[in-house]
């Protein structure tokens, strides 16, 4: 039976965490900074370890949910992280939304080691990851890949390899690009509609069977209406995202105008101390420009 490790607990990883747990039945070893979530997977029938380290030598599979670039490589690279601890023949997964250079510096270490990685982003946000219905968006070897693709599928609807190592967060900064614009769409949309006295939700109703329909629209629309931007995706967890893809682009010598501006909304609500809310809360840039909310 394999033997799995699960590191980062936060608002993805502890539902995604929950699923593996429920659906592989095999033993799962946990760490987090925060000890809450550690408790509440351990009263689930997780065993707890006390650094990266620690989960690596008790897995087979070491599964990674974590903020940023640098606190992958500290995970991982790092004094008690995993390299110390994973024997050869271990599986790295890295389902953080980092640089795509970053993964391949932190697979390379890997490789070093004996250790195989797959960088493995997600889309769908806190409900799919509570729903274990999320999209994976996997880089690395096909022969890896083919290893572990049912473990991703205990947490995903939609588990693809695009490529090499590196090409899953590349095709995540790509989903963050549309993702970003289509909320700032949407939120231009309804002020706009607001603005003018026509009822926002009836305005979603008529066009979310058309082609302005989307995920995004029927994801956001309501919560917008509501006035509800509990996170699900913090606005300062997307700046980093889109940080990642100017960055990638610029090195590149790919124009991205679009993904500047939004870039910039974000940028100007976390100034005004919404960094916090969900990205749903872009909403709030075109309020406060409009003088009007679109609430219901």
């Amino acid at each position: 039976m394999r033997r799995y490790g699960f590191i980062g607990l936060g608002i993805m990883g502890k539902p995604m965490c929950k699923n593996l747990l429920k659906k592989t039945g095999g033993p799962v070893v946990v760490y987090d900074l925060n000890d809450a979530p550690v408790q509440e997977l351990v009263a689930l029938g997780a065993t707890r370890a006390d650094s990266s380290k620690a989960v690596a030598a008790e897995s087979d599979v070491i599964l990674t949910m974590l903020p940023n670039s640098p606190d992958v490589k500290a995970a991982v690279l790092g004094p008690g992280g995993v390299l110390e601890g994973a024997r050869p023949g271990a599986t790295l997964v890295d389902m953080s939304s980092i640089a795509p250079l970053a993964a391949q510096e932190i697979a390379a270490r890997a490789s070093q080691s004996g250790v195989e990685m797959l960088d493995a982003p997600v889309s769908g946000g806190e409900p799919k990851a509570i729903a274990g219905t999320l999209a994976f968006m996997v880089g690395g070897k096909e022969p890896v890949f083919e290893q572990v693709k049912d473990v991703l599928a205990t947490m995903g609807a939609s588990v693809t390899l695009v490529g090499a190592i590196g090409s899953g967060n590349l095709t995540k900064l790509a989903n963050q690009i549309i993702v970003a614009l289509n909320i700032a769409a949407v939120s231009e949309a309804l002020v706009l509609a607001v603005k003018a006295g026509v009822d926002p939700e009836k305005v979603y109703q008529a066009i979310r069977g058309g082609l302005a329909g989307s995920t995004v629209l029927d994801a956001k629309a309501p919560l917008m209406m509501q006035g509800n931007f509990k996170p699900g995706f913090r606005i300062a967890l997307h700046i980093k995202d889109l940080q990642n893809a100017l960055d990638t682009a610029h090195d590149l010598g790919v124009p991205v105008p679009l993904c500047s501006q939004i870039m910039e909304i974000m940028q100007a609500l976390r100034t005004d101390g919404k960094a916090g809310d969900d990205h749903g809360g872009i909403v709030q840039f075109y309020e406060r420009l409009a003088g009007v909310q679109v609430r219901t």
